[in-house]
């Protein structure tokens, strides 16, 4: 007897280390790799682009999905519109490509949360979102044009850009820069809480199938971000809207 209280107890302290050290890598291990992963992403794309680097930041949650699929579900893949290319991207109707699939392109910036984040074509989760990026739906607006520009990112864990995005409010800022230029989108709306499966929320005219008072009734340029809630858990959405207020090429 003295025995197996003894064994189950090793066994009891080793559990208890096990997990310890389970939560001190997805607690600070996958942020610290994700975020240092990001940062030098951004810093690729702007020297690329010849711009000075923006200020990092961090924020997390689990990605919801593409058009149709309902936003909790992973989708990948590159724009449905336009004409195919030798290279595996399709062309735009403005005359921009649609960015190749898992394809960073792009850099999120949210002052009011000190966010400065690599965007990527897609939210497949281990080419993407676990490596600390923005994932931009496949098949949604690219940004500055007409439709919705929806994207998706942690907020908790594997560099949690969207940590804070429950701290982004209507007046707020948000700013997706590519090469080709800087589309600045005012946040107009914020739906609290939704279901993993209301696919209505990143469609070109973004609304939310459970409640006829959110989101939009008419086309235009808008801007989507959406993230898990609440905090370590993947059980709702996070829904910030936005409308482009001006932007163009270089």
């Amino acid at each position: 007897m003295r025995r197996l209280v003894q064994g189950l107890s090793d066994a009891a302290v080793t559990l208890g280390a096990l997990m310890v050290l389970f939560a001190v890598y997805l607690l600070w291990w996958t942020n610290h790799t994700a975020q240092a992963r990001a940062h030098q992403e951004v810093q690729r794309l702007e020297q690329e682009w010849r711009r000075p680097s923006g200020r990092d930041g961090s924020g997390g949650g689990a990605a919801p999905s593409s058009p149709g699929k309902g936003a909790g579900a992973a989708a990948d893949g590159v724009a449905s519109d336009g004409v195919s290319h030798a290279d595996g991207t399709r062309g735009l109707p403005d005359g921009r490509r649609a960015p190749a699939r898992s394809q960073t392109f792009g850099v999120l910036r949210i002052p009011a949360i000190g966010l400065t984040a690599p965007v990527a074509e897609g939210v497949d989760k281990h080419r993407v979102i676990d490596r600390g990026f923005v994932g931009h739906y496949a098949g949604t607006a690219l940004p500055g044009q007409q439709g919705n520009v929806a994207l998706a990112a942690h907020r908790n864990t594997h560099g949690e850009p969207f940590r804070h995005l429950d701290d982004v409010h209507p007046g707020d800022t948000v700013t997706p820069s590519t090469a080709d230029g800087d589309f600045r989108y005012r946040v107009e709306s914020v739906l609290p809480s939704t279901s993993p499966d209301n696919g209505a929320v990143i469609q070109p005219v973004p609304s939310s199938a459970s409640s006829g008072q959110a989101g939009y009734d008419k086309p235009g340029r808008y801007l989507t971000l959406t993230t898990c809630t609440p905090e370590f858990s993947s059980r709702y959405r996070l829904v910030v809207w936005g409308r482009l207020l001006e932007g163009g090429r270089r």
